[in-house]
């Protein structure tokens, strides 16, 4: 940034991870339980939906690289389709094709464009505007098994959030269409002990405007909002 917004120019380094973090790594090093682990492996094995939630910072790309990872080993002949605006999510799948936004063209018009590359996985890097409607809708017309992330604090915050940004294009915060698209919500932040992935809950339905979320600690089955 550059005067007269700041008093003298300000520049902020984001440094990619120089290495993949598959999610073995995460559990050795305590930041995910084998549980949660195992909760995120059989969402991926049966084409679940996931979102990544947490702060600036939080390490929501470097897990989600990690999921990805995760897709190419338990589906290798998927094909993946990856949207970003910047350039940040690593997939080592042969079927792939990695899409960027430009000045003239946003995530709602290449998630349009998705649909006629015949994805098996539709990868957002970052929702955070009315596109997110366009995804849940895409993941929920025969394209499931996706990941996206979402700047959100919580898991349940997460839920709240994309109700706030399909609100943008719809006016309506649109419950019903994601209690049937997002089947998985990874919650992580940073703490005094490094990176660590909070909770894992999943999305069963939304009915009477309430979620019915289970968690990874919890058989049964709750009303979260």
């Amino acid at each position: 940034m550059l005067p007269p917004v700041v008093s003298a120019p300000c520049l902020t380094i984001r440094k990619r991870a120089s290495r993949l973090i598959p999610l073995d790594d995460y559990v050795d090093q305590a930041a995910l339980t084998p549980a949660h682990a195992s909760r995120i492996r059989a969402a991926i094995r049966d084409r679940r939906n996931i979102v990544i939630a947490g702060g600036t910072g939080s390490g929501k790309t470097t897990l989600a690289n990690a999921i990805i990872a995760e897709m190419v080993c338990l589906a290798p002949e998927d094909r993946l389709v990856i949207l970003e605006d910047t350039a940040e999510i690593r997939c080592s799948a042969q079927n792939s094709v990695a899409l960027h936004t430009s000045d003239s063209v946003d995530m709602a018009r290449l998630l349009k464009s998705t649909m006629r590359l015949r994805p098996d996985r539709i990868i957002v890097g970052e929702v955070r505007d009315g596109a997110a409607l366009t995804l849940l809708k895409a993941w929920n017309t025969g394209h499931p098994g996706g990941v996206t992330t979402i700047h959100a604090n919580t898991a349940i915050s997460a839920l709240r959030r994309l109700e706030q940004l399909a609100a943008e294009v719809s006016q309506t915060p649109m419950q019903e269409v994601i209690g049937e698209a997002v089947d998985l919500v990874v919650s992580i932040g940073r703490t005094p002990e490094g990176r660590r992935v909070r909770e894992v809950i999943h999305v069963e339905a939304c009915r009477d405007g309430q979620y019915q979320i289970e968690t990874s600690s919890e058989k049964e089955t709750q009303d979260a909002i």
